[in-house]
């Protein structure tokens, strides 16, 4: 096997002798001993085959008692893996050798009778231009490099139609939910461009907060309602001009009361101060809460934005700042209509699918927390509840 070098891409290729006995079916030889797999694709890893010397069948990578693996699985081909955030558990890739189709699985190593398979693609050619496209659209290149520098909504629907309508053609219509829900979802980071007028991470489209939660669910403050030490003014302007949602879904904003420090929150809640509050507590202003017991807050000075969790008494980076945090609560909101939509699709059997594909999303956008030296970052925790349903 080698990885070789094109003008466009590098590609993972194999010999003859690396796919027998396994692949038997001659296209997909001819790909994979041709063309190969991209190297570096934002959304797969297929470094699977240069660490194994090759593909492996599912049974010979469980490490655990065959028989107790489902049948059609046993001797599909591992040949790589999903890719998700820094630390994120995601699905194998899965070849057919027998028929050139592709699916994806989930080890669960101490209950192999538990896994099964997703579909994906039709064949890796398949997979491979569906991924490229993707690809494409988030690099704002080849056939998407037409939309860089515009950004809003009629961008994300545009987006949207286009990337799908490329699925949809190569599978006969009936593209993987996995697609579907590119399709649906990873266009939404067009919709806020750099910051440059604002002096934030995004410049947010004037009404799309007001247009996704209606003006009355937007409230915007005035200075009065400012603490002194909030002397940030990229955030003081964001919040008088901009606003945040009332109610957020995941996040209620505080609107009884002009906006407090966390010193001041716990003096006027508890009477006194609270010997563990984190350090500048006089300096982080407190905007609502996310759960019960869980604070948002923006410093003051940098306008950084943070979660702070009352039992723990753990301060924790949430976003960049006052307009990522506004993006994010617009991009749950809007996953939310789009499954109402779709009638759930995007949530029915496949919502680690979406949580993956949501948080790769958010990162795009939005680092902070979702990086390999985050500890614990509270959206990507929220996104992965199945159980909880958030999504």
């Amino acid at each position: 096997m080698s990885t070789t070098d094109t003008i466009a891409t590098a590609a993972i290729t194999l010999t003859d002798a690396d796919l027998d006995p396994f692949v038997t079916h001659a296209s997909t030889r001819g790909w994979l001993t041709g063309p190969g797999l991209p190297a570096d694709s934002g959304l797969f890893s297929f470094a699977e085959l240069t660490r194994q010397g090759g593909p492996r069948t599912v049974g010979d990578s469980t490490g655990g008692p065959g028989d107790r693996l489902p049948a059609q699985l046993r001797d599909q081909l591992v040949i790589g893996g999903l890719l998700g955030p820094a630390g994120l558990e995601t699905e194998s890739v899965l070849l057919d050798g027998a028929t050139g189709e592709v699916s994806t699985t989930f080890f669960f190593h101490d209950r192999p009778d538990l896994m099964d398979r997703r579909p994906l693609a039709p064949s890796l050619p398949t997979l491979v231009r569906f991924a490229a496209a993707t690809d494409e659209l988030a690099g704002l290149r080849g056939q998407f490099a037409a939309y860089a520098g515009r950004y809003g909504t009629k961008a994300v629907a545009e987006a949207s139609r286009q990337l799908l309508a490329v699925f949809e053609e190569g599978a006969d219509g009936e593209p993987a939910p996995f697609w579907k829900m590119a399709a649906l979802i990873r266009p939404l980071a067009l919709v806020a461009g750099p910051g440059t007028a604002s002096g934030l991470a995004l410049d947010l489209p004037v009404r799309l907060l007001d247009e996704e939660f209606g003006r009355g669910g937007v409230v915007r403050f005035e200075e009065v309602d400012f603490p002194a030490t909030l002397d940030h003014e990229p955030t003081r302007r964001f919040l008088r001009e901009t606003g945040l949602p009332e109610d957020g879904f995941l996040f209620h904003l505080d609107t009884d009361l002009p906006l407090r420090t966390l010193a001041e929150y716990y003096a006027d809640e508890c009477g006194r101060r609270d010997d563990r509050l984190p350090a500048r507590a006089d300096h982080l202003i407190r905007l609502g809460y996310l759960i019960e017991d869980t604070a948002l807050v923006v410093d003051g000075t940098t306008g950084a934005v943070l979660s702070w969790s009352e039992p723990d008494a753990v301060l924790s980076p949430l976003n960049t700042d006052i307009s990522t945090l506004a993006f994010t609560l617009w991009l749950l909101h809007r996953e939310h209509a789009i499954d109402e939509e779709s009638g759930h699709a995007l949530t029915t059997d496949t919502y680690d699918q979406l949580a993956l594909t949501m948080l790769q999303v958010l990162s795009s956008i939005d680092p902070t927390g979702t990086t390999a030296d985050a500890d614990w970052h509270y959206w990507t925790e929220l996104f992965q509840d199945e159980a909880g349903g958030v999504l």
